[in-house]
């Protein structure tokens, strides 16, 4: 009888489909829309994750909400951005990370490679995801991180990670070309606050905001002047919103140059500090890049692809 009921228990369990025999998911919580994407783009199916900041969130000024607690309380590990830009929480993750697995994935990089901050002697500029190629280190801090939460599965992670860095690399292709297509004289960009300074960098373009690093620095009326001057000195004829930002000192920033009789108009949203909606190809990395280069070239004076570097945004410019 033992013998038949042990047969009976193997033979059910040879007919289970091989998930129910699968190591559950680890459970990831991502502040960001972007370390969300890495975390799942690199974990896969091992992955269970919940991002925190959702489209039109700005981080800068984002403070954790009680079902955010419970959901990290109940997390196998918490990647943060760190580099001050989640500033509102920083003390709660220093906390946090003395009983749970909490990892400040941008606080990997070679500090060589950053950005000084504008109001901070001793920080540094956070929006490192402008920059495909320091994004790459990003997603490597990611797969460390998963790895060490599950060394079982590193080669999984190990594989998606470089399948997901063969898409950026890809994409910092399409935007060598597509931007450096834009007259020189048109390489300005201007936008709500200071986003895109590794984005200048990494492809030639000056940029300007309103605002400082932060969206929680003061936009003066000095400094809407001056860019006034600045629109109207070099002709630039295209300014930028952004997704996660108020339009209000653009708007004004765009009257205080037609009462000088200039001319400038809205080249289009980019995403600044928040992705796409969720479900999107914008509410990924690579779609939420792939639109700001082919906007910015655009609206720039560039012939760019109608949806794209992979024909799949969902409207064309």
């Amino acid at each position: 009888m033992i013998r038949r009921s042990f047969l009976a228990a193997l033979a059910i369990a040879a007919a289970l489909p091989l998930t129910a025999w699968a190591e559950a998911p680890l459970k990831v919580v991502a502040t960001t829309g972007m370390i969300a994407d890495a975390a799942r783009q690199v974990g896969g199916d091992q992955v269970e994750v919940k991002g925190l900041m959702g489209p039109g969130v700005d981080p800068h000024a984002y403070r954790q909400t009680r079902s955010d607690i419970v959901a990290m309380t109940r997390a196998d590990l918490i990647l943060w951005h760190g580099l001050y830009l989640e500033a509102q929480m920083e003390g709660f993750f220093h906390d946090l990370g003395r009983k749970r697995a909490v990892v400040a994935v941008a606080e990997g990089i070679d500090t060589s490679k950053l950005h000084a901050h504008d109001d901070y002697a001793d920080k540094y500029d956070p929006h490192v995801w402008m920059s495909p190629a320091l994004w790459r280190d990003v997603v490597v801090e990611v797969q460390d991180a998963l790895t060490e939460a599950r060394p079982d599965a590193a080669d999984i992670f190990a594989a998606n990670a470089q399948a997901h860095l063969a898409e950026i690399e890809q994409l910092e292709a399409y935007a060598g070309q597509a931007l450096a297509s834009v007259p020189e004289n048109n390489r300005v960009l201007v936008t709500a606050h200071d986003a895109f300074g590794y984005f200048g960098a990494a492809y030639g373009y000056e940029v300007m905001g309103i605002q400082g690093i932060s969206t929680q620095s003061e936009a003066g009326l000095n400094r809407i002047g001056e860019l006034v001057d600045t629109l109207v000195d070099k002709q630039l004829k295209a300014v930028f919103v952004e997704s996660s930002v108020s339009d209000r000192s653009m708007r004004a920033l765009i009257e205080g140059a037609a009462a000088k009789g200039h001319d400038v108009g809205v080249g289009g949203e980019l995403y600044s500090d928040a992705m796409g909606e969720p479900g999107t190809y914008e509410g990924t990395y690579i779609g939420m890049l792939d639109h700001n280069i082919t906007v910015i070239a655009g609206a720039l004076g560039a012939d760019v692809p109608d949806r794209g570097m992979n024909g799949k945004l969902s409207a064309g410019f």
